[in-house]
């Protein structure tokens, strides 16, 4: 009996030994946490439950040269409701009135919102959605109700901004403009001035404190931000608005009539260089008969232009003094041979002799590529090196990334053969972008100064000027005067009595050179043949105000009809057509008396709809041009939002509806 009694003391004495060291133990640990490892354990306890969220700045605005809006951040507000922050008195109080007042701004009955209000409140959702993407006005009105009025702590409003980019003018040059958001892929073709100035068009973003609550939400510490958001600056494009709608409306009637699968234009002024408009459109398939901004053509394709090229061979000669515009040519009977391969002229049987300028206007392969071939054949790296001069085979430097790499072959370099130099001479062989092609057509009408395409003129805050981008020169005389004068001669020839002659009008002159390459024909992995139509020049010819560059790729070929006169050119003539019809004329006016009926319909209907602004009503502005129906609407006072470009064929307020001095009215133009 006294051993089993003994034995038992010993198990209750081991029992308190082990008790006792695992007090000891968790005291230990106990206070590692606390002292020893206390700071971590803080700081990941408030890394979980409490963080800084950032709120992005709003990004300054992209303006065209005209002033119009291109790019703007629009800040949008969430509203959630914290369930739990008020008081009961206060909830009860003035929750029937919070409902009414959301179902006046929403659209939505009180009921809904009163019913929503009170299951918050009875569950105990401390994050419960109450309106998305509200504008700044709205919410300056929500933050207004009964209960929000009281603030996050004892109202339990709880606000969340957010910014969004919106291009008011539709897709128009939107790839140039650029995209908000980059492809995951990092593909270039999407950055554009929005990329390309995005340090002055940012700003820098604030911060907000929030804490963690129940289902994995957070919810803002306070009703101020930690660090405020500060907007970025406002850029000014060189875009002109109107032209750029020419440019693209243009280009895209001559792709659908063709059938083409991409193309570009690109108008720029020719004493500054400031890029006046740009329009890139493609299609997504063989099938699909849309056609989208999708890729900067103009700035990152790189391809052999053909024709358009024996520009050069012509400045090469004349500065080489090796040949003249009078010298006389055989064309061969429209096949010239060299080394076993055979050079041939688009006319059948050839120009028969005739001079190197009519060879140009005409654009005889025969006659240039002896011109060049008989002038360099001794020392091709003469010719090469003046097409280095001219700037032929380096990158403009332009902001944007993916502009593509002219190319020129070199002797001694993987591409250079003995045909190379008579194959450069009509445009194969080498590569060039469509804007590094038409920089060097404004250097001959800028009488040989070669400027920078620029497409951004100014960055301002506000109304003050941050930066300004005046005339950048590349080369101040890219040849002789003597030389310049004789190649504008022989573009204008070009569309008087050459391949552009149908577009010569007597009522404005142009000058420039038409453009027919055939792309892959060398190739052997089944990729099919096509052809690339291009015009490059300026106008007026005499006084060049404007350059521009149209190019189509792969125009349907069972029409047999894909030269740069006949797709590409007419692009180029509606643009300066309907630049020179809107110029302002210098003619007398006769009978400046006389009335005109459709006149003074117009004017009294717009005197009309002027008088309701004293009735504070909308106007009926179906039909109206865009412009119109801006400028009227403004005089009145009211908000105007724009979708499209033309005329007015829907608008969201009625007519004859009365209007708040906060209303917007969107018009949806044709």
């Amino acid at each position: 009996m006294a051993i089993d009694e003994k034995n038992i003391s010993y198990r209750i004495y081991l029992f308190a030994f082990l008790v006792f060291i695992m007090a000891i133990a968790i005291s230990v640990k106990l206070c590692n946490i606390q002292w020893v490892e206390g700071d971590y354990y803080r700081k990941l306890a408030k890394e979980r439950t409490v963080k800084n969220f950032v709120i992005p700045a709003n990004k300054g605005n992209v303006y065209s040269a005209d002033g119009s809006l291109l790019a703007t951040s629009i800040p949008n507000y969430d509203i959630r409701f914290d369930a739990v922050a008020p008081k009961q008195e206060d909830f009860r109080k003035n929750v029937s009135a919070l409902s009414d007042s959301l179902s006046v701004l929403l659209g939505r009955p009180s009921g809904y919102y009163y019913a929503g209000l009170t299951k918050a409140r009875n569950t105990k959702n401390r994050y419960c959605l109450i309106a998305k993407g509200l504008s700044f006005t709205e919410y300056m009105r929500i933050k207004s109700f009964p209960l929000f009025n009281k603030g996050a702590f004892k109202g339990g409003i709880i606000t969340e901004q957010y910014t969004v980019r919106e291009h008011p003018i539709g897709t128009i040059a939107k790839r140039t403009i650029g995209y908000d958001v980059v492809r995951p892929d990092g593909k270039a073709d999407g950055k554009g001035i929005e990329w390309a100035y995005r340090k002055y068009l940012n700003g820098k973003d604030g911060r907000i404190l929030k804490q963690k609550i129940a289902k994995g939400q957070w919810k803002p510490i306070r009703d101020v931000n930690e660090v405020d958001p500060v907007d970025g600056y406002d850029i000014i494009s060189t875009i002109d608005v109107y032209i750029q709608d020419i440019a693209h409306h243009a280009l895209l009637k001559q792709l659908k009539d063709y059938d083409a699968d991409h193309g570009c234009v690109v108008v720029m002024e020719t004493k500054t260089g400031y890029v006046k408009a740009i329009a890139n459109l493609g299609r997504n398939s063989k099938t699909d008969s849309t056609y989208y901004e999708r890729v900067n053509y103009a700035v990152s394709e790189s391809h052999e232009p053909g024709s358009t090229y024996k520009l050069a061979d012509l400045m090469a000669l004349f500065e080489d003094k090796k040949a003249d515009t009078s010298d006389i040519y055989d064309s061969r009977g429209g096949d010239f041979t060299i080394r076993g391969r055979h050079v041939r002229d688009s006319h059948e049987g050839g120009y028969g002799k005739i001079s190197l300028g009519r060879g140009f206007e005409v654009s005889s392969n025969t006659v240039l590529v002896q011109a060049v071939y008989n002038a360099y054949k001794e020392n091709p790296m003469q010719f090469v090196d003046h097409l280095d001069d001219f700037g032929l085979n380096k990158k403009l430097g332009l902001p944007f990334e993916g502009e593509g790499e002219p190319f020129i072959p070199h002797r001694g370099g993987r591409n250079w053969s003995a045909l190379s130099l008579p194959w450069m001479a009509f445009g194969y062989g080498v590569s060039i972008t469509p804007l590094q092609t038409l920089t060097y057509y404004n250097a001959v009408a800028n009488n040989g100064e070669m400027v920078k395409p620029q497409f951004v003129s100014e960055i301002r805050e506000w109304n003050k000027t941050i930066k300004k981008y005046d005339k950048q020169v590349i080369n101040p005389k890219i040849c002789s005067d003597e030389t310049v004068k004789k190649l504008r001669a022989c573009l204008e020839n070009v569309v008087k009595k050459g391949t552009g002659n149908k577009l010569y009008s007597k009522n404005f002159s142009m000058a420039g050179k038409t453009g027919t390459a055939q792309a892959n024909y060398n190739r052997k992995d089944g990729t099919e043949k096509h052809y690339i139509s291009s015009f490059v020049g300026y106008f007026p010819a005499d006084n060049p105000k404007y350059s521009c560059i149209v190019v189509v790729h792969e125009p349907n070929t069972s029409r047999n009809n894909y030269y740069g006169a006949d797709v590409a050119g007419p692009v180029f003539k509606r643009i300066a057509q309907k630049i020179f019809t809107d110029a302002p004329s210098t003619n007398e006016v006769k009978n400046l008396e006389r009335k005109s009926k459709v006149q003074e319909k117009n004017y009294n209907d717009y005197y009309t709809e002027t008088q309701k602004v004293k009735e504070k009503t909308i106007p009926n502005v179906k039909g109206m041009s865009g412009m119109d129906a801006v400028a009227l609407l403004g005089n009145l006072g009211v908000k105007v939002k724009v979708v499209g470009i033309g005329k007015v064929k829907k608008q969201s307020i009625q007519p004859g509806q009365h209007f708040g001095d906060n209303d917007v009215i969107i018009l949806e133009l044709s």
